[in-house]
């Protein structure tokens, strides 16, 4: 009798289910979803190579360094890189007296406390110093972006769908609002229309405006398109300064194993050669 009851009960749940699929199916066809404006106007990343793709990919550190140099004459103006430390810019080829130049020179000041009065106090960084945020607080960095607050960038590259490539396509992606954009959908007061951004519209105006706004010291002739790609570049090495030692332990312990797996199996084959007959 329980079984009885047990098949009545799951025959029951599983017509229900088919049941619920059907009228769902039913209703996806006769009245489909419609496609919001901003799946429409929204475009996937442009697609961009970097010397570091791939498994045999390394950075570049000329690219690095131009990259550092658009971020620090044109993005730290309002992003924080928080989590990179002065001195992490040795990886990219400054030699321990440039990186010590670039702590005490940078345009904002380390906070800290005045060891006579013990009140709040600024001085020039040194190489321990992480880079500091160019706002007081997020208060101050949302008075001073129309209430948007700049996104820290030490690791924007990895919480953003295939990094490099979105903060590329953003940066170049600014262009003229869409005649067939709906009214509610154009970019109000101190918002930018690109259409690489999730919602469409955003805060931050187009940080590079012309070719040549940053002088590179290698020569590289520093195009908008140049200088996007440059500092994608290093934004990606700020989320991940340990790729090129990832990627070179992995083929180490790769062919470690490949060499293990071709030793062990030789033993196998040494140890029961004459032991098959039994």
């Amino acid at each position: 009798m329980v079984r009885l009851i047990a098949f009545l009960i799951g025959l029951f749940m599983s017509g229900w289910l088919l049941v619920s699929a059907g009228i769902t199916t039913y209703g996806m066809i006769t009245d489909p979803a419609k496609e919001t404006v901003e799946a429409k106007f929204h475009k996937h990343p442009k697609h961009v190579s970097f010397k570091h793709d791939g498994l045999f990919g390394k950075y570049d550190k000329q690219q690095l360094q131009r990259g550092f140099k658009v971020f620090t004459e044109v993005c730290s103006a309002c992003h924080s890189a928080k989590l990179v430390s002065f001195r992490d810019l040795s990886a990219l080829g400054y030699s321990e007296d440039e990186v010590k130049a670039i702590a005490k020179g940078w345009k904002t000041e380390v906070p800290s406390i005045n060891p006579d009065t013990g009140e709040a106090a600024t001085r020039p960084g040194i190489a321990a110093d992480k880079i500091p945020s160019p706002y007081a607080n997020d208060t101050a960095a949302r008075a001073a972006n129309n209430n948007a607050l700049p996104p820290d960038l030490s690791l924007i590259t990895k919480a953003r769908h295939n990094g490099p490539a979105y903060v590329y396509s953003l940066l170049t992606g600014y262009q003229p609002v869409p005649a067939n954009l709906p009214k509610e959908n154009r970019p109000g007061t101190g918002l930018h229309y690109n259409p690489y951004f999730a919602n469409l519209n955003l805060a931050m105006a187009e940080p590079l405006t012309a070719d040549g706004q940053v002088t590179y010291d290698d020569g590289t002739k520093a195009t908008k398109d140049q200088m996007a790609k440059d500092v994608a570049a290093f934004l990606t090495w700020t989320a991940e300064p340990k790729m090129n030692a990832r990627k070179a332990a992995g083929w180490v312990s790769l062919i470690f194993l490949l060499i293990f797996t071709g030793l062990t199996y030789l033993s196998y084959r040494t140890i029961w050669a004459d032991k098959k007959k039994h």
